[in-house]
C-alpha cells in the first residue's frame, strides 16, 4: 500500500522534526501529494488537522521534557516553537489542564497523545459507486479566489456570497457539461486557486476569470445524501477507502466539484496509475 507507506513516512519526518520549524511543503512531498491535497488527506484519515496533530504531539513532549529534567518552562517553550512562555503557557494548560510551572513539583496528571500509525481498515460493507470519465480540454469562467496554504481550514470568502455568484455565473453556462462547477488548483507554493465557475465556450467578461483545464482522466464519485454532510463523506471516503486499494494517485490537474441539480452532486478527482 504505497499510499500508507508515504503517509507514515511523512509522520515519521513530522516526528524526527517537532522540536524545529516545521516544514510542510517537506512532509507533502514525502507524502507525493502537494501540501494541500495532504492536509486534507491526514484530516480526513486522523479525524484531526495535520496543525492540530502536530500541537499536541509538541506539548505532549514539552511535558515528558518538564517532568524529567531541570529544563526551564521558557527553554521548552522555544524548543517547541513558541515565540514566548505567556503563549505557550496558554497552549500547555489548554491541552493538560494545568500550568506548565506546576509540573516539576507535582503528580498532577498529563495528558499524552502518541504518534500516529496509519493502517488500512478493511470495510466492505457499503459500495462505493464510481466512474472513469476521459474528458477533453475545455474552458471554465468564473469568479477567483486564492486562498493560502497557512491556514488551518479550507475556508474561501467567496462561501459567505456563495448564491451570488453562482446566480452571477450560470449565464455562461452553454455546454453539454453543465452546472456549477467549484474547481481547485494547487499552485506551487501551497496555495490554492479556487473557483465559482462553469464550463463555457463564451468570452470571459470583465471582472471573471477564466481557466483552461487539458484533457485528462478523472474518477468521478457522486455525494448522495444532505449537503454538506454528504459531500464531506464522499471526500472522506475517496481518500480513506477508494485510494488506498485502487492503484491510482492524484494527478496535478484541478480537482472539481460540479453540482449537477438541486439533488446531485459530482466530485471529480484527477487520477494517474502508480
Amino acid at each position: 500500500m504505497d499510499l500508507l507507506e508515504n503517509m507514515n513516512a511523512a509522520v515519521s519526518y513530522i516526528e524526527n522534526h517537532l522540536d524545529e520549524e516545521m516544514d510542510y511543503g517537506e512532509i507533502a512531498r514525502i507524502s507525493r501529494f502537494s501540501e494541500h491535497h495532504f492536509k486534507r488527506m491526514f484530516s480526513f484519515i486522523a479525524g484531526i488537522s495535520l496543525t492540530e496533530y502536530v500541537r499536541r504531539r509538541r506539548l505532549t513532549l514539552a511535558a515528558f521534557d518538564l517532568k524529567k529534567s531541570d529544563i526551564r518552562v521558557i527553554d521548552v517553550a522555544v524548543k517547541y516553537g513558541y515565540n514566548s512562555p505567556d503563549s505557550f503557557s496558554r497552549a500547555f494548560q489548554t491541552l493538560h489542564d494545568v500550568a506548565p510551572s506546576s509540573v516539576k513539583n507535582s503528580d498532577v496528571p498529563l495528558k499524552a497523545y502518541p504518534r500516529m500509525t496509519f493502517q488500512i481498515a478493511i470495510k466492505g460493507d457499503v459500495a462505493m459507486d464510481y466512474r472513469f470519465v476521459e474528458k477533453e480540454a475545455f474552458t471554465v469562467v468564473g469568479k477567483k479566489e486564492t486562498v493560502s496554504s497557512s491556514g488551518t481550514e479550507f475556508n474561501p470568502k467567496m462561501w459567505g456570497h456563495l448564491e451570488e455568484i453562482e446566480e452571477n455565473v450560470k449565464p455562461y453556462d452553454n455546454t453539454s457539461f453543465s452546472g456549477i462547477l467549484h474547481v481547485s488548483l494547487t499552485n506551487e507554493n501551497g496555495d490554492i486557486d479556487y473557483y465559482i465557475a462553469t464550463a463555457t465556450t463564451k468570452s470571459c467578461p470583465a471582472g471573471f476569470e477564466q481557466l483552461k483545464i487539458s484533457s485528462h482522466t478523472w474518477a468521478v464519485f457522486e455525494a448522495k445524501g444532505e449537503m454538506p454532510d454528504a459531500l464531506l463523506k464522499t471526500w472522506e471516503r475517496v481518500y480513506t477507502e477508494w485510494f488506498p486499494t485502487s492503484g491510482y494517485e492524484l494527478a496535478e490537474t484541478p480537482e472539481f466539484v460540479r453540482g449537477i441539480n438541486d439533488t446531485k452532486t459530482e466530485i471529480w478527482v484527477p487520477i494517474k496509475k502508480k
